[in-house]
């Protein structure tokens, strides 16, 4: 992937005010993306100075140059919640059924939980409720049902990172018969021990193609003494069983390298959650030589672009052959 010319493409100074919550805000970044009428349309990550999350809409022309919206997202319903939500963030959008989905994480004082919510403009947005029992994050769905039912892919938290939060070594592969009650189908794929994605979960919505579904997924290096490094990955899954890995990449395909991924809250972090893909043919498989924009939260400061092709993510994925 290469990074876009002018990265960081948002950054805190391009927050509007909303007083008095979000006044000079600490950061911005792991952007939900999706193209909608022509536009292009990004839910951000933001935290205001008390370390308070709120989504924030962002529109654009052409994919690079983003206006963000002075009114935080609301989704209704929310407020009807029982338990006490301290953060919702990390949105992942999927066009399903010609409506819009959205999973985000939810910060309980249990756990994570993955909560689920839909619109159809982009103005107002419905919180249908949870979609994770335990602790889970990373969770997005498959843009169509498969084998007649709604899948999503999460990683459970059964890990924590010394002096860190919870995380996971696997993404796994749940189903539902009506996007409300989900259960756990498969293990998909797990962190490889001492390598570059020893931690792993998935990234932006997978996305069809030829050669399988195509998912970018974030992977953490843990054994370095220094930091925790995240970077990114992809890998092919197959299109009647998305549990099965036919490909996955050897070497990471976008590693911390600039100065705004190195330096931030959370240092060395490339951390890809929205990706848009400009050209599907008339069965609904991307087209190879399709341009990619590949959104990403940098050390959880701002929000950086990296741009690509099917075709080229395909191949870093089959230069690993399929997983023994």
């Amino acid at each position: 992937m290469k990074r876009h010319e002018m990265n960081p493409i948002i950054t805190r100074q391009d927050i509007p005010e909303v007083g008095p919550r979000l006044t000079d805000v600490s950061s911005v970044f792991n952007p939900g993306a999706v193209k909608f009428k022509d536009r292009y349309l990004l839910l951000l990550r933001v935290q205001s100075r008390g370390r308070e999350t709120f989504f924030l809409k962002a529109e654009s022309p052409d994919g690079v140059n983003f206006k963000v919206d002075d009114q935080p997202v609301h989704f209704a319903g929310l407020e009807k919640v029982p338990q006490k939500i301290y953060h919702c963030y990390d949105a992942r959008i999927t066009r399903l059924e010609g409506r819009y989905t959205i999973v985000f994480a939810m910060d309980m004082d249990d756990a994570c939980r993955l909560g689920l919510a839909r619109t159809d403009d982009f103005e107002s947005y419905e919180f249908l409720g949870f979609i994770s029992e335990e602790d889970s994050r990373n969770g997005v769905l498959f843009p169509e049902k498969i084998r007649g039912k709604y899948m999503l892919l999460e990683r459970p938290n059964k890990f924590r990172i010394p002096g860190g939060p919870a995380s996971g070594t696997t993404i796994v592969l749940s189903e539902s018969d009506d996007l409300r009650a989900w259960r756990r189908a498969a293990a998909v794929a797990g962190g490889r021990f001492h390598y570059w994605d020893e931690l792993i979960g998935a990234g932006p919505p997978p996305v069809k193609t030829r050669a399988g579904w195509l998912l970018i997924y974030h992977g953490v290096a843990t054994h370095l003494s220094s930091a925790h490094i995240y970077q990114a990955g992809v890998m092919l899954l197959g299109l009647d069983d998305p549990a099965q890995v036919i490909a996955r990449c050897p070497d990471n395909i976008l590693e911390p390298r600039e100065i705004y991924e190195l330096t931030g809250q959370v240092p060395n972090v490339v951390f890809p959650s929205g990706l848009i893909v400009e050209e599907f043919d008339s069965e609904g498989f991307a087209r190879p030589h399709s341009r990619v924009l590949v959104y990403y939260g940098a050390a959880d400061t701002s929000v950086g672009l990296a741009v690509t092709t099917i075709k080229e993510l395909i191949l870093q994925a089959q230069l690993g052959g399929a997983p023994e």
